[in-house]
């Protein structure tokens, strides 16, 4: 009996001091809370279509995202456009802070505590930027990335050069002329860069994201499985940025959550905006172009769970010259009316556990 007491004595002690942990300084159970980034190439602003900003910020607010990192901004006329952004979402009833930013840009529902060029601005050959935050006592480290576009190799399976946008006499398939190419972009020295910034705030247990427009596709979309698929030409290519990212532990969200590239290939350029000429809508007429080239990563936490990856944007893309509508298993959600943008977006939820 006296040993039945003290066990029961023993659990009820456990019990409470877990209740005691689970509450936070307020006396109150931490709950999960859900944790949203949107990635988008906002295709000069907006300015490229009618009504092209004022979709832009319809969007934000339909997504109800906590972080969103941007692609294109331009800072036309001098005007810093995070922050026009930030001043018309709140319009909207909804707070965002964000800092001076070119070509990429990032907003987020939480105050920011630092920020910093990883990548600064150069010949318009890409940037990489990064805030952190906090929520509650997590740190929080968003970064966001517009890399550079030139040498696009992944065009040169598809009979285009991947500078000059020329058709070739034939496909390149030598994967050694690809990767000669590809290496000759500052992309691969871009995510390097990312990847050395990010030791740190791994080490400090920060949750990081890193959102942005890559320019080049990712090594799980170029497989056997999909070699006679999209014009690649029976090429399968370990695409240099997203093996980079893989072998240091960051994860991809759309292809984690969807993995298959055949039933699900996710595809973000280029995206049949309705509200453009097709001629400003590809860059290979008469090839498939198709292709992932906007991304959400994240780096594994235990306290962080992905839970959904979607491609937000028009339903149809540009197929050698023409729209044509999706006909795989991906999940789009569809624009509200004006599309911005000649990419479709990638909308990414995770669950946040204290």
């Amino acid at each position: 009996m006296k040993c039945l007491f003290i066990l029961l004595f023993f659990s009820i002690t456990v019990f409470l001091k877990k209740e005691t942990i689970a509450e936070g300084l307020n006396g109150q159970k931490e709950t999960p809370k859900e944790i949203i980034i949107l990635q988008i190439n906002i295709w000069q602003e907006g300015t490229m279509v009618p009504g092209g900003f004022d979709a832009i910020v319809n969007e934000i607010v339909r997504s109800n995202a906590d972080f969103v990192t941007l692609s294109e901004v331009r800072n036309y006329k001098d005007v810093d456009f995070t922050n026009r952004l930030v001043n018309a979402l709140k319009q909207k009833g909804l707070t965002y802070y964000s800092f001076l930013t070119y070509d990429s840009g990032v907003l987020s529902k939480y105050k920011i505590r630092e920020h910093k060029a990883v990548y600064p601005l150069a010949n318009d050959h890409g940037t990489i930027y990064k805030l952190v935050t906090m929520i509650g006592d997590q740190r929080i480290a968003v970064y966001t990335a517009h890399l550079d576009y030139t040498n696009y190799a992944c065009y040169l399976p598809r009979g285009y050069d991947g500078l000059t946008w020329k058709k070739l006499p034939a496909p390149i398939i030598d994967t050694l002329k690809i990767k000669e190419m590809n290496t000759a972009s500052y992309r691969d020295d871009e995510i390097k860069i990312f990847i050395e910034d990010t030791d740190d705030e791994i080490a400090k247990g920060s949750f990081v994201f890193l959102g942005g427009d890559f320019n080049e596709p990712s090594w799980m979309d170029w497989t056997e499985e999909t070699k006679d698929l999209y014009d690649h030409h029976d090429v399968v290519y370990h695409w240099d940025v997203s093996m980079l990212l893989h072998n240091a532990g960051f994860i991809d969200s759309y292809r984690h959550v969807h993995p298959s590239a055949v039933t699900h290939p996710g595809f973000t350029y280029p995206a049949s905006n309705k509200d453009a000429n097709i001629s400003l809508l590809t860059w290979a007429p008469k090839a498939d172009e198709r292709e992932r080239i906007d991304f959400i990563y994240y780096y594994p936490n235990k306290k962080l769970q992905l839970q959904t990856s979607k491609i937000l944007g028009p339903e149809s893309s540009i197929v050698r010259g023409e729209r044509k509508k999706e006909e795989t298993l991906d999940s789009f959600i569809t624009p509200l009316g004006v599309w911005p943008t000649d990419h479709k977006a990638v909308l990414s939820t995770f669950i946040f556990n204290p």
